[in-house]
């Protein structure tokens, strides 16, 4: 199918980070035409009336699993919300669940314009994500949670051997890696030190390597979790990580908050991804991370939403607003300027997961993977003169969001999503919620 936008303020996130009054012609599944005034016909003609039309935004840590259990589990600090909330109900969960979890978070991100996800699923069912993946038409690098450390207070619904947990992600990553016409691809995820054994992290570095995959993971989220680094290790986090050879820019690391110099120092030196989740950090009261220095150093940082149990959304609007606000009471007003923080949403999400060549900004020959925002809520009124970056990072909200498109398919047009069937879902996931409760004894 061809789709032409006319009269967009097209936000390009390009090299020279154009933005352009024109038209966006989209053939199949890519952008082939991007200018003033195209004339060539198209299977749907859409004129935007100078709203903004920007790359699909990406998100680089988010737990689909978890979108079940929102609300389950608020107002607790990390440790705690895992082992009294979030590992019982993912130790609950079963393939309906999954299934109609991971399809929930993926209806909200379309609604909110995130067209790419990295996603951390939990130890059993994954291979029910991955179709609510496929069915649905998002981008996303995802895997099965690991966890086999038998000391990590791990509980039994969630303990795996160390030969199970890598012999079920190898073969996830050979049925699924690529399907979907690309659109997922399949990540090695151990789900953090304190709950994955040496053998366990050691294959996995040697297995991504093997298999030119990515590994993806949480490090320094929460003062505790550090401390039970450095007594069951005897080093900080990312120093063991690179001891133990998982660092590298094949290596996506949530969080990184609780980081010394020597930390600081091997994340830029190997190039390995940070996702920052300020919205998480906050509601956990795991802390603030130092993004700018980071940023300065030559980090490569994106963002992402986590998990709706400890965000309570999965809007990347927030978290752009967010990753800026934050940083200025301590950095002052000039630090984390919108069209930095814009760029981590977009073109450093695809530079993340090694697709800039191919997704991140609006340029000829890329995928058509984008969203149509609205300028002309009062919120965004008048809005003659005022940068757009200020605008998208700022005043814009996920509910501006007029169209959604992934791999040139239309998946969300005027707030209806167009490959979910919402009110089987929400009927689904009421039951599923309340299946998983009584599971694990909490209804």
């Amino acid at each position: 199918m061809s789709v032409l936008f006319k009269n967009a303020t097209i936000v390009t996130m390009n090299a020279r980070q154009d933005v352009i009054n024109g038209d966006l012609l989209v053939e199949d599944s890519r952008i082939t035409a991007l200018g003033s005034n195209i004339t060539a016909s198209a299977d749907k003609v859409y004129d935007l009336q100078g709203d903004f039309l920007i790359p699909g935004l990406i998100q680089t840590h988010v737990h689909l699993c978890q979108t079940l259990f929102r609300g389950q589990a608020d107002d607790l600090e990390l440790l705690d919300w895992l082992r009294w909330k979030i590992w019982p109900l993912e130790g609950g969960h079963d393939p309906e669940s999954i299934y109609d979890s991971a399809l929930l978070g993926i209806g909200e991100l379309f609604l909110g314009g995130t067209t790419t996800i990295v996603d951390m699923e939990t130890v059993h069912h994954t291979e029910h994500a991955f179709q609510a993946i496929l069915d649905s038409g998002i981008r996303a690098l995802s895997g099965k949670v690991m966890m086999d450390e038998p000391g990590g207070g791990v509980l039994p619904s969630l303990q795996e051997s160390t030969e199970d947990s890598l012999q079920e992600s190898v073969d996830l990553f050979e049925k699924y890696h690529g399907q979907g016409n690309g659109r997922l691809e399949v990540a090695f995820t151990p789900r953090f030190v304190i709950s994955c054994t040496d053998a366990l992290l050691k294959e996995v570095s040697r297995l991504a390597r093997e298999k030119n995959a990515f590994v993806h993971t949480h490090a320094s989220e929460n003062r505790s979790e550090v401390r039970v680094v450095e007594e069951t290790r005897g080093m900080h986090n990312v120093v063991y990580l690179d001891r133990v050879g998982l660092t590298g820019p094949r290596l996506i690391l949530a969080h990184c908050i609780w980081l010394d110099d020597e930390e600081k120092e091997i994340l830029v030196r190997s190039r390995t991804r940070i996702a920052h989740c300020p919205s998480s950090n906050l509601k956990l009261a795991s802390g603030v991370a130092a993004i700018p220095e980071l940023l300065k150093r030559g980090a490569e940082i994106s963002l992402g939403a986590d998990g709706a149990p400890c965000n309570n959304n999965l809007d990347a609007f927030v978290e752009m607003r967010h990753a800026a606000l934050i940083q200025k009471p301590f950095c002052g007003p000039t630090a984390m300027p919108a069209r930095e923080v814009f760029a981590l949403a977009t073109i450093a999400g695809a530079r993340a997961i090694g697709h800039e060549h191919d997704l991140g900004s609006l340029e000829v020959g890329k995928k058509a993977d984008l969203a149509v925002v609205s300028r002309q809520g009062l919120h965004n009124w008048p809005n003659e003169g005022v940068d757009v970056y200020s605008q998208l990072v700022y005043q814009a909200r996920s509910s501006d969001v007029r169209l959604t498109m992934v791999d040139g398919r239309i998946v969300m047009e005027e707030r209806r999503l167009l490959t979910i069937d919402v009110p089987r879902l929400k009927e689904s996931a009421r039951r599923s919620l309340e299946r998983v409760r009584r599971r694990v004894g909490l209804n």
